[in-house]
Order: C-alpha cells, then structure tokens, then sequence
C-alpha cells in the first residue's frame, strides 16, 4: 500500500440515493490504497444507495452527516456521479455550503461525471476548466467555467486542485489524479 496520503481523510459526499455506485467504490478504494482515509458523508444518517446506472446496486454505511462536519474536518473531497445523486445535492443548502467550504479554503476537490452539478450551485466553475458528462456542458459555461471533453481535467487556476472526469470509463485516469491532488 502507498503512504502518499497517511494521515488523510477526504470526505465523500453523496446524497442517500442515486449514487453511481463504481464512481464511489473505485476512488473509494484508490484513496484507501495510498493510505488515506475515506468517509462518507450524506445528509442523513444510515446508509445510502449505490446504483448500476438506474439499477439497485450495494448500501452503504454513513459515517457522518452534515450536520456533523464541516470542511475544516478533511483534506480533500471526492464527489460520485449518477444523475439522482447530484442533483439532490445541488437542493441541498449545507451540501452546497459544504462544497463551498472546500473551496473557500483551498482545498482540492475531485467530481466525476455529472457530479460538478453540486460544483455549480455552488458557484465553484466560474473562470475554471473542467470536464463532466456531456450534458452538463451548458450548465458549467453559463455558470461561468469552461468546458473540455477530456478524460480527466486537473485546474489549478482557482484557490485550490479541481479534477474532473466524464465517465466511469475514465475511473482509472480520474483516481490517479485525484489522488494526486489530494497528496499536494
């Protein structure tokens, strides 16, 4: 196992249903594997639900509400896609405030997929790249960022690392680099 991020702990936000379920598992994973710490974090306690795209897929156990923590408690934040799953979150105000929290103090931030829903009601995209499912292309530019079809996009022009990625298919790309920006 590598140590490229001992003593970390990135949060993993997601709502209680509608979370493409390989999106949270492999970053899951790769952040354990470079001996971080992941932890879940939805705005109710229990467990959430993975999906296979629209399919029923695994449970997972909440470590933490929203209520609980803030952005001060972590070194990094991973948001999992699925199109249910962002779309909650970007309903949420202390998800949104959450979010923001992590960009208001510089630090970095991976989204994958229709994730950066969360990252533009937050008003996070504004003069930044990025990447997403193609469908959110108009949503990032008129909330101010530019959009890219590439398999991963790391921005550094913001306060802080924002990696994006478009689909499960660029899981591999998209944890390297995740990883990457959570060790920095």
């Amino acid at each position: 196992m590598s140590t490229q991020l001992q003593g970390k702990t990135i949060a993993f936000l997601v709502a209680s249903d509608g979370i493409e379920q390989v999106e949270l598992t492999e970053p899951w994973k790769a952040v354990e594997q470079a001996g971080g710490t992941p932890r879940l974090v939805s705005a109710k306690p229990g467990h959430v639900q993975g999906r296979d795209h629209l399919e029923k897929a695994d449970t997972f156990p909440v470590d933490a509400t929203l209520d609980e923590v803030s952005a001060d408690d972590f070194d990094g934040l991973a948001l999992p896609g699925g199109v249910a799953n962002p779309d909650f979150l970007r309903t949420q105000e202390k998800a949104v405030a959450f979010v923001r929290g992590f960009f208001d103090a510089a630090k970095p931030v991976a989204a994958i997929c229709h994730a950066p829903w969360t990252l533009v009601e937050a008003d996070a995209v504004r003069g930044r790249t990025l990447t997403s499912w193609p469908s959110l292309r108009t949503d990032i530019r008129n909330a101010g960022g530019t959009w890219v079809d590439e398999e991963v996009k790391v921005c550094t022009s913001g306060p802080n690392t924002l990696v994006t990625s478009r689909k499960p298919d660029d899981l591999k790309a998209y944890c390297q680099e995740m990883i990457e920006a959570f060790a920095t």
